[in-house]
């Protein structure tokens, strides 16, 4: 049971990602046939979108990667909230999976409007020795926070697509407090 529910877990997220882009999808192809009537211009409907057009291959690549860790953040909550021993890990957890299950979805829509597939995005889970879980649990998420911040943060600063830098400027304060409250449980741990 223990191992199925990992996998029943990371299938409820693929599924949930799969409904939304289906959603998306279905409501894009709405918008499409309304613009449609109304705009009548054959050429509107055969070249890129100037969102897709502009944004950069580094915006492009951004994005991916946070799709990939803030999806990895929910399943490692997921899992810190089944296998974590001190209170203040399962506490950790709930609001990982809180937090980065909104990020996602923003990223999502995001991700939508430019015309960029994060669809086949997968997590890149690390494997923790159940023995020692809270501290290896807490090590890595502090090692994480600190690369994601100077990575959002960057994109913030540096990016060239206004909302991707508006979602990595807005993800860089969540992702703050964050690793404050990691370091915090680190203190605790030693």
């Amino acid at each position: 049971m223990k191992k199925l529910f990992p996998l029943f877990s990371r299938i409820a997220v693929v599924t949930f990602i799969a409904a939304g882009l289906c959603f998306g999808v279905s409501t894009q192809a709405a918008q499409k046939k309304e613009e449609s009537k109304t705009s009548p211009s054959p050429s509107a409907s055969t070249s890129k979108s100037p969102a897709t057009a502009a944004l950069s291959a580094k915006d492009k690549s951004f994005m991916k990667d946070a799709a990939q860790g803030g999806m990895m953040e929910v399943e490692m909550g997921k899992m810190a909230q089944q296998k974590g021993k001190s209170a203040d890990v399962k506490k950790i957890g709930g609001t990982m999976v809180a937090d980065h299950t909104k990020a996602n979805n923003e990223l999502m829509g995001i991700a939508k409007k430019k015309g960029v597939d994060l669809s086949k995005e997968k997590p890149k889970m690390k494997h923790l020795n159940d023995a020692n879980f809270d501290k290896e649990y807490i090590n890595a998420m502090v090692k994480d926070y600190e690369e994601d911040l100077a990575a959002f943060q960057a994109e913030a600063k540096n990016g060239s697509d206004a909302d991707v830098k508006a979602f990595a400027s807005k993800t860089s304060a969540v992702i703050k407090k964050h690793l404050d409250m990691v370091k915090a449980a680190q203190a605790k741990l030693k």
